[in-house]
């Protein structure tokens, strides 16, 4: 029998700056009960493409979308992480690789998920979510031998329904019944092998992703196909709304994360694309909060500042603080540090890489 334990979650996941992590399970803080409401009912703040990190790991990969790694992220508030599944041609692996494993290879898709069940294992009391697109085209039965191999398959958790579900389980139920992991796949048309493993656009919906100009944001649904420019029927089927909230910067040959606007992209409040405004638009358009919202770079705006607010936390404890800080060739401390070094020839040589295999990033 599962012994019920004190959620945390509200306490280890709003916070702005370091504290004392002692506070934390003390359950002091002023915001309201997350844990009473139902996973759906919250906005899980979300790193798009968590592993691909732009630091001295990758030496500073263009490709990268986020300054810290993913145990940094989960530390530092993030509850949503997406990732992008290929199979490396070399080693025939699934990889966790950015558009192709010649581009940006993060390793194999076991190791990234025990990276995440090491941070879940230590911290008994969070609910975790796992986006992943398919582009391997992998079979339910091939990604469960990666979630049985990283140890962490125990905690999933398995959907009463394979479509929407209106009711979903409160993060205490979730934690009580030791499913504190839940997993999306984009997509996977058949789970049969691995009913844990959902078919993402059966259950939520995005709003458009490939935005370059911060007036492009936009709460409208635009993905699954079948739901497309219709939101009021996605919601009234009871899909989860997924809020994109990133910008591209065109180049030449491809797309890259759009570094010069981010701090007014993530954002609470400020200029044209505002994360938080834009939070406030789709939950006056959609009635309801975003259940997730994925940003690039998370720790920059603070993003988490605009998730707060949605959630109606005010003063958040627990969390571990990471700087807010744009990365840049000037920049000489911190997570994400470009080398001054970092020359025009690597971008072409990127361009070119991109070019060839047909891929943005």
């Amino acid at each position: 029998m599962l012994l019920s334990r004190e959620c945390l979650y509200s306490n280890t996941w709003h916070i702005s700056h370091t504290v004392d992590s002692s506070a934390a399970r003390e359950g002091g803080y002023s915001g309201p009960d997350l844990c009473q409401r139902a996973y759906n009912n919250i906005t899980h703040l979300g790193a798009h493409d968590s592993p691909f990190v732009r630091d001295a790991s990758t030496g500073y990969s263009l490709s990268g979308n986020q300054y810290y790694n993913t145990t940094v992220q989960l530390a530092a508030g993030v509850r949503l992480l997406s990732a992008q599944v290929q199979t490396n041609s070399t080693s025939g692996q699934l990889s966790v690789c950015h558009t192709s494993c010649s581009l940006l290879n993060a390793g194999t898709l076991r190791s990234w998920l025990q990276e995440v069940n090491t941070w879940v294992e230590a911290n008994p009391n969070e609910v975790v979510t796992i986006l992943l697109v398919n582009g391997a085209s992998a079979s339910a039965t091939a990604l469960a031998a990666e979630y049985e191999a990283a140890g962490i398959s125990n905690i999933a958790y398995t959907p009463t329904r394979s479509s929407a579900i209106e009711q979903w389980p409160t993060l205490q139920q979730l934690i009580n019944n030791g499913t504190r992991l839940l997993n999306f796949v984009a997509t996977l048309t058949d789970n049969t092998g691995a009913p844990y493993l959902m078919n993402e656009f059966d259950y939520i919906f995005e709003n458009s992703y490939q935005n370059t100009a911060p007036t492009d944001f936009s709460c409208t649904a635009n993905r699954p196909d079948n739901v497309a420019n219709n939101t009021s029927g996605a919601l009234g089927a009871g899909m989860m709304p997924l809020m994109n909230h990133f910008l591209y910067a065109n180049e030449t040959l491809f797309e890259m994360p759009n570094t010069t606007y981010l701090a007014t992209t993530n954002a609470p409040s400020g200029g044209v694309g505002n994360l938080g405004d834009a939070a406030a638009q789709c939950t006056s358009e959609y009635g309801r909060v975003p259940t997730f919202v994925l940003v690039d770079f998370f720790n920059v705006g603070p993003a988490i500042s605009a998730v707060d607010r949605l959630n109606g936390v005010t003063a958040p404890v627990g969390r571990t603080g990471v700087s807010t800080a744009v990365a840049s060739a000037s920049s000489t401390s911190g997570a994400g540090i470009m080398s001054a070094g970092w020359g025009k020839g690597v971008v072409v040589m990127l361009c070119l890489t991109i070019w060839a295999i047909g891929g943005e990033i």
